[in-house]
């Protein structure tokens, strides 16, 4: 699995709060969800997300409550790939569970807004074309690449079970 996209830079500690407002939690909509993400933060920052554009973050992302709502806005809103030095358990599972690929690297903070970006999940690999710079990370285990294709753990297993 291959990722290009642009680089959207963000802070440590941002919670699910962050990441949609719990005033919207009685949408299950992704792609309105999508248009509210980052709200709290930034006002703009749905508006300029171009489709497979990454988000670059610190430690601890997605800390919070276990609402599935906050990967669905981050996937909403065009964003292919999460990329943090750590994140909370719970989100990064929320995050499989609705295919939304995240990947953990502890020199996150190497990376700037802006920045193109290359990630081969399988490999590990993420290439910051504009700072000509490589990084290695864990390799995407391949069923969690399985599940993130499927588009969720639901459809996987709808798949696989046929």
């Amino acid at each position: 699995m291959i990722i290009k996209g642009n680089v959207h830079r963000l802070g440590k500690d941002i919670n699910t709060d962050d990441i949609i407002a719990a005033k919207y939690l009685d949408s299950q909509d992704p792609k309105f969800l999508g248009s509210k993400c980052m709200e709290n933060l930034d006002p703009d920052f749905a508006s300029r997300v171009k489709e497979g554009d990454i988000i670059v973050a610190g430690k601890n992302f997605g800390c919070g409550s276990s609402r599935e709502h906050a990967p669905w806005a981050i996937k909403g809103c065009g964003i292919s790939l999460v990329i943090a030095e750590s994140f909370a358990r719970i989100f990064f599972r929320n995050c499989i569970n609705i295919g939304l690929p995240i990947v953990e690297l502890k020199q996150a903070k190497k990376i700037a807004s802006g920045d193109a970006l290359k990630v081969n999940l399988a490999k590990g690999d993420i290439f910051d074309s504009t700072k000509n710079v490589n990084f290695q990370t864990q390799s995407f285990p391949l069923f969690l690449q399985e599940i993130v294709k499927a588009g969720g753990l639901i459809s996987w297993v709808k798949k696989v079970k046929k």
